[in-house]
């Protein structure tokens, strides 16, 4: 488990005040530059991701429980790996300014279910009290060392608001829509 003075930061411990764009689990600091959206389950309404897309890079991010003394990235990031290759695709396990993360090739299908080339891809972690902040990263930010700064700022600006509810290590944080914000009428069904 870590604990980070430069983020991402867990909103029981923080002490500054700024503004954010609140998803239940996930606080989000207001930016000029970075579009914020949402993935939304169609069958049932739950948010399942909160994406930020930053001059041609996106990271999806999402959290889950994780015990109160151990981390869970070095396991969460084994069982990402396992699935890319039951998928067809490949990852490397590299260290860079998030620490330990996954690069990964994805598979794409087309229309009709038949391989039709790769994606890439890059999974980051971080272990923070009783919490792990996910993301994976796509776009310019894998190639180009800038952009690749823009978003590692990105995910360390994030606030996990995990709660004091007992839950189940990899068990996911709740997200929301916003209070306020426009849902198009075919997903904002009960």
């Amino acid at each position: 488990m870590q604990f980070s003075a430069i983020g991402p930061f867990d909103s029981d411990e923080l002490q500054e005040v700024r503004p954010y764009v609140d998803f239940g689990a996930l606080r989000i600091e207001p930016r000029a530059d970075v579009t914020i959206s949402v993935d939304i389950e169609p069958s049932t309404g739950r948010v399942l991701y909160v994406t930020l897309d930053c001059n041609g890079s996106k990271i999806k991010l999402s959290a889950v429980a994780a015990p109160k003394n151990d981390g869970i990235w070095t396991e969460v990031r084994a069982a990402i790996a396992t699935r890319i290759l039951e998928e067809g695709g490949s990852s490397e396990e590299s260290v860079g300014p998030l620490g330990v993360h996954l690069d990964a090739r994805l598979p794409l299908v087309d229309e009709q279910g038949r391989p039709s080339g790769y994606r890439l891809a890059r999974y980051v972690g971080f272990d923070g009290p009783r919490w792990l902040l996910r993301g994976e990263i796509s776009g310019a930010a894998l190639g180009d060392i800038r952009a690749e700064a823009e978003i590692v700022e990105l995910f360390r600006s994030v606030i996990v608001a995990r709660g004091d509810e007992p839950l189940p290590p990899n068990e996911t944080l709740t997200l929301r829509v916003p209070p306020g914000s426009v849902v198009p009428p075919e997903l904002n069904q009960p």
